[in-house]
């Protein structure tokens, strides 16, 4: 098969489709690797590291998408890039399609086949293509929420892990899953006062015995949350339904009533959002002030440790991109039920369902 490995457009994305090590096991396996110049250079791979391992450097995007008939990305289509894509065209990387309608419609009328690394499942039942980047947002969110706090960027002005005599921050984390636990982890390590939130009991048993008395697990109902996020210097919104538009647990009202200061970290952006008062934004302008909370809503959090997140995405994206590579996608999906679970786009069709519910489209099982 022949691979193609896009620069990443979206702003400040570092992150790359393929390092020279993944690039080498796909030609390894008897593929050919085309790369754009300069991919990977944000993050230390130069041209020379992937000529060394036997791929081709192209000049364009264009020429890339011309040439490949598989194109490994990182972050999802722009939409000068799904013009580039045709029927031929087997797209591997994150889509987040359920709260995008315009890319849904233009992958769609391109008709190329499109597996979302997002929906991609596993035997235990977890997402394992999702969960490194998850662990990364989550650690990240914590350090971008207390630099946040912080007065000159409209914080409250408060260190997240207080100083002897001085109370910490109150950092309520909503979601006990990877990005949730993650979040934990690094939250309690700095010595905030840390509450999680999860409607899953043996969620809530798992985080406390993880983190004993250091962490309080809750139960998620309206008004304990209500409660808890007025409270909260620092809230954090891990919330995932797989493939689906976030739900929206903090509303445009709550937010009304918290501390002048406080801080909102939206993990959940990619999929809509889980606080009403959410829209995406960048690592070049990452937040915004709504009734004086702070919002941290970057749709790319894990591309501000590009380095990092593009090796720990790799591990988890090469043995089924292999697949995809080595048996052709019809037969690669065929053979793994949980890779099939990962097709969104065919066709013209959505043969995701959730994506199909939350965007009115009619659903297509693959």
């Amino acid at each position: 098969m022949i691979i193609g490995v896009p620069k990443e457009i979206k702003v400040h994305e570092y992150r790359v489709g393929l390092t020279p090590g993944s690039a080498s096991e796909f030609i390894r396996n008897g593929h050919q690797v085309f790369v754009q110049t300069a991919a990977g250079e944000g993050i230390g791979f130069t041209d020379d590291a992937y000529r060394a391992v036997g791929a081709e450097i192209l000049s364009t995007a264009e020429e890339v998408f011309a040439k490949a008939e598989m194109i490994v990305k990182v972050k999802e289509p722009q939409l000068n890039e799904c013009a580039m894509l045709t029927e031929k065209h087997l797209l591997f990387t994150y889509l987040h399609l359920a709260p995008d309608p315009k890319q849904t419609e233009a992958l769609m009328a391109s008709g190329c086949t499109a597996i979302a690394y997002e929906t991609v499942t596993d035997k235990a039942g977890g997402l394992p293509l999702l969960a490194p980047m998850s662990e990364v947002a989550g650690r990240m969110s914590i350090q971008a929420g207390a630099h946040a706090l912080e007065k000159e960027k409209g914080g409250r002005g408060l260190l997240l892990g207080g100083v002897p005599g001085v109370a910490p921050a109150k950092v309520v984390i909503i979601g006990g899953g990877v990005s949730g636990m993650n979040a934990a982890e690094i939250a309690v390590g700095m010595g905030a006062d840390v509450s999680i939130f999860d409607r899953n009991i043996d969620v809530l048993r798992k985080l406390d015995n993880r983190f004993q008395s250091a962490v309080k697990t809750r139960f998620s109902t309206g008004h304990d949350l209500e409660e808890a996020v007025l409270a909260a210097d620092l809230v954090i919104g891990a919330v995932l339904v797989a493939g689906a538009a976030a739900p929206k647990l903090v509303s445009a009202e709550m937010v009304k009533k918290m501390k002048e200061g406080a801080v909102l970290v939206d993990i959940s952006i990619d999929q809509g959002g889980c606080f009403e008062t959410s829209h995406a934004t960048t690592h070049a302008d990452p937040t915004f002030i709504v009734d004086g909370v702070v919002h941290y809503c970057v749709a790319n959090m894990p591309g501000a440790v590009a380095r990092t997140s593009t090796f720990a995405l790799n591990n988890a994206t090469l043995p089924f991109g292999l697949a995809l590579a080595n048996k052709g996608w019809k037969q690669a999906v065929a053979d793994d039920p949980h890779l099939k679970n990962g097709v969104n786009i065919s066709a013209g069709h959505v043969t995701y369902e959730a994506v199909a519910r939350d965007l009115g489209k009619e659903y297509h099982p693959i």
